[in-house]
């Protein structure tokens, strides 16, 4: 593995949720301690399963792990960070101003930024030379900071009062008011992360053009700011001999082979690994041994479908149940990687080939909603918001408004606010109410639907709701602003989007608890692109299903009030017929028949 050669002391493991870091980082660890290497694990997965993999508790304190010699583990809450970050930002002011303000405060600080803020904060002492880190050769973490938080972190020291003053927007500069203490030691980690001799950046993706852009644009964020030794693992790919009796695992392998073909330009320049998907679950010493060899433990061949209790619904029945309102806003939401632009689609044209006139909108760069459609149908519009456009509109207007009489200093600090991920989405979202009034007259199916974060902090921050609220509360007129129809069930319909593996269900799941706190109740769940579902032949398609059965089990149990499987396709699902195709294609296993 080129990602190993003269490796640095800090190894650290970034990519989308679900493309493998954690399992990579783990099996990094302990090759380096097998060959000698004093090893400190750190995790920052907020369901870290590191403790079960070696048999052994950790927690947020350095832990020995009796199975391999030379390695100890760390798991860094970044929940529990988070929580522990707010009550000391917090604490000072509770009591002493309004309870209204307190809240809009605890509200700017629940984002995935002040998570990762504190959880940055959680691992400085293990970037310096300190006595807690001086007896390892190599410390491996499992999930980097991002760009745009080492951005902030370099920003000049006068957050307090820039935020006081009323200058800052809602975005990620709230979190650091708590950080001005620190900032010598912040500057030294953020030196470290800088030096190619002591840092080496893994970049891990899927063979898949979303999972390779985000990679890009991880890619260029970093070298922007000096973090430039990096590598590329592409993670998870179906090797060609399973092809052999398997048009499926043919056809997965062949879409691969193209999205490597047109990997994007600069990923290619990178060094490069690539590892073959396993057959087995990634938990326990064992798989991890074998997850950098070739070499394989065995695995159960035996044949697996959806047993009786794991049945679901098709998509085309949760459109019947949506279609008997006549109108209304369908949102897909869910992490990036999971298919949610051509479930989109497929709903949208499940609902038009039915006669309801429906709009069909996007936010997404990556979404070609004119390519997955191939063509045009009666009752359905298309159109594309661009977020780079009404983002750069938006952050003109503030720019213009609040930055107007600012100094150098202070532009500067605003314009770094303004490039947070929440200023996109808030952006976008407004774009999106616009389309949002369209859904009393028609179905409008949105893609890429703004967080529940996000939908938090426009509300807790006054923006449009709180607003009209204000000002009509007084009247007899009737009003309904976005948020209240993203609050209502009969208007908007919420489907969360996921694949039946670990992380997405838990990143689907945390999404779930976002949306709720938002007073936003998710109507379904869809897995995607599901193996079990498939009905597979090969050897490793079939261990892979039977891995999914635990998920999607705990999806129907304890998640979803009512779900759908969509099977994975052997052809992409591109065009009219296929997606309607898609949306008929049932998770349930084919019946079988016997001879008179």
């Amino acid at each position: 593995m080129l990602f190993l050669d003269h490796a640095p002391r800090f190894l650290f493991f970034t990519g989308k949720g679900g493309v493998g870091k954690t399992s990579l980082a783990c099996a990094t660890a302990v090759r380096l301690a097998e060959a000698g290497r004093r090893v400190l694990l750190v995790s920052t997965d907020p369901a870290s399963n590191v403790g079960q993999v070696f048999g052994v508790q950790i927690g947020n304190h350095i832990t020995p792990i009796p199975a391999v010699e030379r390695l100890s583990a760390l798991e860094i809450d970044p929940q529990a960070a988070a929580q522990l970050y707010r009550d000391r930002i917090v604490g000072p002011v509770r009591g002493v101003l309004p309870d209204t303000v307190v809240k809009s405060i605890e509200e700017q600080l629940s984002g995935a930024c002040t998570t990762e803020i504190a959880a940055f904060d959680e691992f400085t002492s293990l970037l310096l030379d300190s006595p807690l880190t001086a007896d390892f050769d190599h410390i491996v973490f499992d999930t980097a900071p991002t760009g745009h938080t080492i951005r902030l972190l370099q920003l000049p020291g006068a957050w307090s009062g820039f935020l006081e003053a009323g200058k800052g927007d809602a975005s990620c500069l709230g979190p650091l008011a708590g950080l001005e203490k620190q900032r010598v030691s912040y500057k030294a980690a953020v030196d470290a992360l800088s030096d190619p001799l002591r840092t080496r950046l893994v970049l891990v993706a899927r063979a898949q053009g979303g999972a390779l852009r985000e990679a890009a644009r991880t890619r260029d964020e970093l070298a922007a700011i000096g973090l430039s030794r990096q590598h590329l693992v592409i993670n998870g790919l179906m090797p060609e001999r399973e092809g052999a009796h398997d048009a499926l695992a043919a056809a997965i392998h062949a879409r691969e082979a193209a999205a490597l073909a047109d990997l994007p330009p600069s990923l290619r320049d990178l060094p490069r690994d690539e590892i073959e998907l396993k057959a087995f679950n990634l938990v326990g010493l064992d798989a991890l041994q074998h997850l950098l060899s070739d070499q394989a433990p065995p695995t159960d061949t035996t044949p697996v479908a959806l047993p009786p209790s794991l049945q679901a619904a098709r998509l085309s029945q949760l459109v019947d149940e949506m279609a008997q309102e006549g109108h209304g806003l369908i949102m897909l939401m869910g992490k990036g990687g999971v298919g949610k632009t051509t479930l989109a689609a497929a709903v949208a044209v499940e609902l038009a080939h039915r006669g309801l006139p429906v709009h069909l909108t996007t936010s997404d760069p990556a979404a070609h909603l004119t390519e997955t459609l191939q063509g045009s149908l009666d009752n359905l519009t298309v159109s594309r918001i661009d977020p780079h456009e009404v983002t750069e509109r938006y952050r003109q207007q503030v720019l213009a408004t609040k930055g107007a009489k600012l100094d150098a200093q202070g532009r500067a600090m605003l314009e770094e606010d303004l490039r947070s991920p929440c200023t996109e989405e808030i952006a976008v979202f407004q774009a999106f109410s616009r389309i949002i009034r369209e859904a009393g007259k028609k179905f409008v199916v949105m893609d890429t639907a703004p967080t529940g974060h996000t939908l938090l902090l426009l509300d807790a921050t006054g923006s449009y709701h709180r607003d009209i609220v204000r000002q009509m509360g007084d009247t007899n007129v009737h009003f309904t602003t976005p948020m209240m129809q993203l609050q209502d069930p009969k208007q908007t319909k919420v489907l969360i989007v996921t694949l039946a593996e670990t992380t997405p269900v838990l990143e689907a799941a945390n999404l779930q608890a976002d949306l709720r706190r938002a007073g936003i109740e998710p109507w379904a769940w869809v897995v995607n692109n599901s193996i079990a579902a498939s009905q597979p032949q090969s050897t490793l398609l079939k261990q892979r299903a039977r891995n999914e059965l635990r998920e999607i089990d705990l999806i129907r149990s304890q998640h979803a009030q009512r779900h759908a499987i969509v099977p994975l396709q052997q052809q992409e699902p591109v065009g009219v017929q296929r997606l309607l195709a898609l949306s008929e294609i049932s998770a349930l296993p084919e019946p079988t028949t016997t001879g008179a």
